[in-house]
């Protein structure tokens, strides 16, 4: 079943609309395409003006996937792009960006079905606006374990004065975003996100660990600091993931993990496309102030332990293990962020 629709003046051709994409659900891509059209109000505010990389499954969920960084050759002349160069690959690479519902809908309908979308604005790629920590358990461990961990660290964030926003990943984890939209480059924010998950690991060993071998991570948290990457990507809030059912990265409130992590319930934090809907319709974005929400983080090398989490005493010994040796990465770190770690100046051309 093809269609041809227009969306604020701009034509687009849908195809296979009846196609099913998540076989567990019978979840169509007029659903999906539906899903998007509904939450775009709330979504399109976070990834406009940000490059966006794709991860498309046009034979489902079950099926091969591809990720997709350069725009198609194919695209809509109104589909925006902005190019960018790549270190790593050599060349400028063409990303798309999603600013108008056309555009959301049109990579909907290709079957992209996740949408991760840069922590930084294209126009200033080196200089993130936030600040993520991705919480991922290593079974038996679930997103309850998960929800301690995210207190842990909403705790030292207050010691900051600093706010942070939950949301789901739409997969087995939990995730927590601190919003900056201050100057700050991704060497002072992946820095500062290191020593919270190694100080993390060291104060609770049983539960945290900030490794990236999954062989550790057995029956704990991994708390992916590595994320805060100008060559990464986090899933966008709101985006649909390729899981058995549709399920979304969603907005939660801080009251709900607390009371995922009281009633030990898994479940009460998987959400999925109608339930996101229906919250995103009553609460409004609660991921809003990630837009314009100033704040600024402590200088790394005049902090010590904020505080002993979990514990009635302060922690007087020093926050940073390594941060002031660029030789020295950390245990775990991976060989790519060894690489990445290389004294740079900023350069005019910019970089993925």
């Amino acid at each position: 079943m093809d269609s041809i629709i227009e969306i604020q003046g701009k034509q687009l051709k849908l195809s296979n609309l009846d196609k099913i994409l998540y076989p567990a659900a019978g979840f169509t891509k007029q659903q999906i395409i539906d899903y998007y059209v509904r939450i775009a109000p709330a979504m399109l505010p976070h990834l406009k003006h940000r490059p966006l990389t794709r991860k498309r499954y046009p034979n489902g969920v079950d099926e091969e996937f591809f990720y997709e960084k350069n725009a198609p050759q194919h695209r809509p002349d109104w589909v925006k792009t902005v190019p960018i160069w790549s270190e790593g690959n050599r060349r400028t690479v063409h990303y798309i960006l999603a600013d108008d519902l056309a555009t959301l809908v049109w990579l909907a309908n290709l079957a992209a079905i996740e949408l991760h979308p840069s922590l930084s604005l294209a126009k200033e790629i080196g200089c993130p606006t936030m600040m993520v920590f991705d919480l991922d358990p290593g079974p038996p461990a679930n997103i309850v374990q998960c929800c301690q961990v995210a207190m842990w660290l909403r705790e030292i964030f207050h010691h900051f004065n600093l706010r942070s926003f939950p949301k789901t990943s739409g997969s087995k984890g939990l995730q927590i975003y601190v919003p900056l939209n201050t100057p700050v480059d991704y060497d002072q924010t992946k820095a500062f996100a290191r020593a919270l998950a190694q100080w993390l690991e060291d104060e609770h060993p049983d539960m945290v660990v900030s490794d990236m071998k999954k062989k550790v991570r057995t029956g704990k948290v991994f708390v992916d600091w590595s994320q805060n990457d100008e060559h990464k990507t986090t899933i966008a809030v709101y985006s649909l993931r390729a899981r058995e059912r549709p399920a979304v990265s969603t907005p939660i409130m801080w009251a709900e993990v607390e009371r995922a992590t009281k009633k030990k319930e898994a479940g009460l934090l998987v959400l999925e496309a109608a339930q996101t809907i229906m919250r995103v319709e009553k609460m409004g974005d609660l991921f809003a102030p990630l837009l314009t929400l100033k704040q600024r983080l402590p200088d790394l090398k005049k902090v010590t332990q904020p505080v002993a989490v979990g514990r009635q005493t302060p922690a007087p010994t020093p926050l940073v293990r390594v941060q002031n040796s660029r030789k020295s990465v950390g245990h775990g770190a991976s060989e790519e962020d060894q690489a990445s770690r290389t004294p740079r100046a900023h350069k005019a051309r910019r970089k993925v």
